[in-house]
C-alpha cells in the first residue's frame, strides 16, 4: 500500500499542472480550479483499480479530468440558470492578470481586456465545445486523444472544434478592436 501511495503521488506530480490547466481553462477560475484538480486526483485514486491499461494513464487521467469540469459546469448551470457570474474586480482570476510590470499601464489594460473577453466568450460555449477547443487548441491533445478521452468518434471530436471555433469567433466579433488596437488607439 505504501509503494502505491509513493507511485501515485509521483504521478500526481507529473500530471499537476496539465489537470490544473485544464481546470482552470475550463472553470475559468483559480479557486475552481484547484477544487476541481484536486477532485479529479481522488477520483482517480478511488478508481486506480478499474485502469486496464489499455490507453495511456494520462489518457485515463485526462478524461476523468474533463468529467469532472464537465460535471462541475453543468452543476453550476443548474445552480444559476444562465445568471452571470459576478467575480467583483477579476484581480482574484490569474487570466486577468497584468501581462508585464514593466509594460505600461495601457498595454496591461488592453491585455486584462483581451483576457476578460476571451474567458467570457469560452465560457459561454456549450461545454462539450469548450471541452474540446481547449484539450484541442490550448492543451494540445490530438484529435484521436480527445476522441478517447471523451468517448468521441474523431467525426464528433472535429465536428465540435469547428462549431466551437465558429461559435468563438462569433462572441468576440463584438470587441474584435480589442484584439487589432494598440493601447494608444484605445480610449482610456
Amino acid at each position: 500500500m505504501a509503494n502505491d501511495l509513493k507511485a501515485f503521488d509521483e504521478l500526481m506530480r507529473i500530471h499537476e499542472n496539465r489537470v490544473y490547466n485544464l481546470a482552470l481553462r475550463m472553470s475559468g477560475n483559480a479557486e475552481d480550479a484547484a477544487d476541481l484538480t484536486q477532485e479529479c486526483f481522488l477520483r482517480a485514486f478511488t478508481s486506480l483499480r478499474s485502469f486496464r491499461g489499455e490507453a495511456a494513464f494520462s489518457t485515463w487521467l485526462y478524461r476523468i479530468a474533463t468529467n469532472v469540469c464537465l460535471d462541475q459546469l453543468k452543476r453550476r448551470a443548474r445552480r444559476q440558470q444562465a445568471e452571470p457570474r459576478a467575480d467583483g474586480d477579476g484581480l482574484s482570476d490569474p487570466l486577468a492578470r497584468v501581462a508585464d510590470p514593466g509594460a505600461d499601464v495601457d498595454e496591461s489594460i488592453l491585455c486584462r481586456e483581451r483576457q476578460e473577453a476571451v474567458q467570457a466568450a469560452l465560457s459561454s460555449l456549450p461545454e462539450h465545445q469548450r471541452a474540446t477547443l481547449v484539450l484541442y487548441d490550448l492543451e494540445g491533445f490530438s484529435y484521436e486523444q480527445i476522441a478517447q478521452l471523451s468517448g468521441s468518434s474523431l467525426g464528433t471530436v472535429k465536428s465540435r472544434l469547428n462549431r466551437a471555433r465558429l461559435a468563438l469567433k462569433s462572441r468576440l466579433e463584438p470587441v474584435l478592436e480589442l484584439f487589432s488596437a494598440s493601447p494608444s488607439q484605445t480610449d482610456h
